[in-house]
């Protein structure tokens, strides 16, 4: 199973968006889960429960670089949400870029 996490200030608004790409993932019985998570917990996740792709909501875009820095040595995909996707919740879009990103680690 691929594990897509969402990260964002406070975790509210992209587990809405965590969500509708779960209800996506399970329309098409892809074996992902989607969760979404306050940004200052990313170490303690990726310590216990290692993602597949990191996702950044839009609002925490300035820490994409340190984000990176700190965590991109790991071969996971880090990446920053589209602002007019996350605006729209577009789950399914976001999924498939998501899954794009999975493939392109590889």
């Amino acid at each position: 199973m691929k594990k897509i996490y969402l990260f964002c200030s406070a975790g509210m608004s992209t587990s809405m968006l965590a969500s509708k790409m779960q209800e996506t993932a399970d329309a098409h019985n892809l074996p992902i889960k989607v969760a979404a998570y306050a940004h200052n917990k990313l170490g303690e996740i990726l310590d216990s429960d290692r993602p597949d792709c990191i996702l950044l909501g839009p609002q925490v875009k300035y820490m994409y670089d340190e984000t990176v820095a700190q965590y991109g040595k790991e071969g996971i995909p880090i990446a920053v949400i589209d602002a007019g996707d996350y605006g729209m919740m577009n789950g399914e879009k976001v999924l498939k870029s998501a899954i794009k990103l999975i493939k392109q680690s590889k």
